[in-house]
């Protein structure tokens, strides 16, 4: 009997323990859901878009305070720092969740450890390690470049359409916030984030003159500006704002055209640029694998070494000639 009381209480005890181990770890996903979740990350990522302009006023004042960094000690040297809102608007306009802080020390670290790489490690001079340090820190900042670029690029590709579906939303009786809600229910990433905040901040409370401001701030791309200039001055002065998006959108697409028109009539040069900068890599590559002995001095002879740097040296200013001449604005 006492051994069945037993048994039973020891069954008892296992199963409470089974059942609160389960509940724990389901306490520990619904916390995690909360706080890291893709609806979580979602929310943030919108209220973390929202602080990406420069509106001032106190209706958008509560969703524009942007932290810089996610360590007081940082984000109060941010603070003073009076390029830290520009780089972070930079951020956010490539589309990364970063912070400045996380921007910064990245380059940091790459900087100190091609630095000291190259000083203790290959036992190079302090000026040469320097110069490795800093191009190592700034491949960070060209990400963010390179990413933001992109992003562009691809609003610019999906403008038209926006306009269009504006225009065809006009046309049909919508008001001008609805046409904004539609491009950024309808049309894909990134134009629909855009379009979808410049929804909300005129739902939360702002004017419709600071909201396409606030725009024009994130997106800095000229055809985008055109945009909202004909509708703040179709706001002001009246017209038909239909046919003023129709007439754009053609301007863009026509634009669009002859860029890639240009592109392709700079094809060979841009093929040229890439031939004459990799090739001296790949050449030297070849020769050491193929003859080492022959390419051996050039690597420990002091006379070599000096050849390499300089060697680098003209090889960068000459990729940032190629890069310049093969670059046609439109």
């Amino acid at each position: 009997m006492l051994q069945s009381i037993g048994g039973n209480a020891f069954l008892i005890i296992a199963v409470l323990v089974f059942v609160a181990v389960v509940l724990l770890l389901e306490g520990f996903y619904l916390m995690w859901k909360s706080y890291r979740g893709p609806q979580a990350k979602k929310i943030a990522k919108r209220l973390q878009a929202l602080s990406a302009s420069l509106d001032k006023t106190k209706q958008s004042q509560l969703l524009k305070e942007r932290m810089l960094s996610e360590i007081p000690v940082f984000e109060r040297m941010l603070l003073n720092l009076p390029r830290a809102r520009r780089l972070d608007r930079f951020i956010l306009q490539a589309g990364l969740g970063w912070t400045v802080s996380k921007l910064l020390l990245s380059c940091l670290a790459l900087g100190v450890a091609g630095c000291l790489m190259m000083t203790f490690l290959i036992h190079q001079s302090i000026l040469f390690g320097g110069m490795i340090g800093i191009a190592l820190a700034a491949l960070p900042l060209l990400y963010v470049r390179r990413k933001r670029s992109r992003r562009l690029t691809r609003i610019e590709q999906q403008l038209p359409e926006a306009l269009d579906l504006m225009s065809r939303a006009l046309r049909s009786g919508h008001a001008f916030s609805s046409g904004l809600q539609m491009i950024g229910d309808e049309m894909a990433e990134p134009i629909a984030g855009e379009f979808r905040i410049v929804h909300d901040e005129v739902n939360f409370g702002v004017s419709m003159q600071q909201a396409l401001t606030n725009l024009s701030e994130r997106v800095p791309i000229t055809d985008l500006r055109y945009f909202v200039v004909a509708v703040l001055i179709q706001r002001d002065s009246g017209g038909n704002l239909t046919e003023v998006l129709g007439n754009l959108s053609r301007l863009i697409r026509e634009r669009l055209k002859l860029f890639s028109k240009i592109r392709v009539l700079s094809s060979e040069g841009r093929l040229s640029a890439w031939i004459l900068g990799l090739m001296p890599f790949a050449l030297g590559a070849a020769m050491s694998l193929l003859n080492p002995d022959f390419m051996a001095p050039l690597w420990h002879d002091p006379i070599g070494i000096t050849i390499i740097k300089y060697m680098l040296i003209m090889m960068a200013i000459g990729i940032l000639v190629l890069r310049k001449i093969i670059r046609i604005r439109v």
